[in-house]
Formats: structure tokens, C-alpha cells, sequence
């Protein structure tokens, strides 16, 4: 059962969406989309149903509000991730780059796990997100590294298996956060880059 969200006090309109929001991840991440019902959101929000249908509309409405509010989250953590330009050396930025996403997955695990581990019951929404901000990265992430590349290496493959890496970096670090540390995850990709220089 979600904690520390039901309460009866008077809200704003923006902070009582949010701790609606916040109930609605509880439950998806406890036990899937499949489980979110109204009734359910209500109840461990400490709210009445209308106060949900009030804001969402019904929910198709709440689920895609939470997809959503996922999406911008992760797109704001990615923006403050991907490098703009390639300043240092490949293997610092590349490396720093994949330490502030990891600590970024790390502190926020509800929103990543939507993004890097959807459960089957997830929206088509979501998937329809995840595949759009992916492309959008491997293209910020190729113009970043297209500097760096010699002869005919394409900047776009380079960039994707990057993002491949890191994402199966960061399902580890969801998975396993005790034993899947962010320093242990660094050890082992300056260990890969030291094995490919």
C-alpha cells in the first residue's frame, strides 16, 4: 500500500495533481499499470473519486498524465546529462556524461524504472516516448561524438551503442542499486574504454 500520500488537508489544485501523480507511481511501481484503478488511487490518496476525475478526466487521463510527467522529467535529466559539444577528452566526457546519468537513475528510481524497465501493462504511450527520446539522444549524442571519429565510422552507430550502454548500465543499477553501485558501474567502462584505446 503507497505511504506517506493520504492526507485530507486542503490542497492547491497543482500540488493535490501531483500527490495523485505520486500515488499512481506507487501503485505501478508495486504491482503494474494493470493494478491502477480510480477506486484505488482514491483511497490511498485520501481522496474521493470525483477529486480524481476532476483533475484526470478518467484513467486513460491519469495514466497518460503520469507517462507524461515521466517524460519530462527524464528529458529534463537528459538535458542536463548529454553534453552540448565535446569538451575534454572522450573519455572524460564520456565518462561524466554516464556518472550524472547514474546518479540521476539512482536518486529518482520510479521515473527510470517506467523509461529503462515498462512493465508489460504500461501504456502504448509510453513505449511511443521512450522510442522518441531515445532517437532524440543518439542524435545529440552522434553530433557530440562525430568530432572524435576517424575514417568511416558513423557517428550515428557509435552514439546508439553508447546509449545502449548506458542504459543497460543504469537497469543494473535499478535491479541491483546495494551491489550495483555508480562507482563500481564507472570502474567497469573505464576498464571497457582502457580495453578499446
Amino acid at each position: 500500500m503507497a505511504t506517506g500520500h493520504t492526507t485530507t488537508a486542503r490542497m492547491t489544485g497543482e500540488a493535490r495533481r501531483e500527490q495523485i501523480l505520486d500515488v499512481t507511481e506507487d501503485i505501478v511501481e508495486q504491482a503494474g499499470f494493470h493494478s491502477v484503478t480510480i477506486d484505488r488511487v482514491a483511497r490511498e490518496a485520501g481522496i474521493t473519486r470525483p477529486v480524481v476525475y476532476t483533475h484526470f478526466g478518467d484513467l486513460e487521463g491519469l495514466l497518460n498524465a503520469l507517462v507524461d510527467r515521466g517524460n519530462r522529467r527524464t528529458l529534463d535529466a537528459l538535458a542536463r546529462i548529454v553534453p552540448t559539444e565535446p569538451g575534454g577528452t572522450p573519455e572524460k566526457v564520456l565518462l561524466d556524461s554516464l556518472r550524472r546519468y547514474l546518479e540521476t537513475v539512482r536518486d529518482d528510481p520510479a521515473t527510470w524504472r517506467l523509461a529503462l524497465l515498462p512493465p508489460e501493462s504500461a501504456p502504448a504511450l509510453l513505449a511511443e516516448r521512450i522510442a522518441r527520446d531515445r532517437a532524440n539522444v543518439v542524435g545529440a549524442l552522434a553530433r557530440v561524438v562525430a568530432p572524435w571519429l576517424r575514417g568511416d565510422a558513423d557517428p550515428v552507430l557509435v552514439a546508439r551503442s553508447l546509449v545502449a550502454v548506458a542504459e543497460e548500465s543504469a537497469r543494473i543499477v535499478l535491479e541491483d542499486p546495494e551491489h550495483a553501485t555508480v562507482e563500481r558501474i564507472l570502474d567497469h567502462a573505464r576498464w571497457a574504454i582502457a580495453l578499446v584505446s
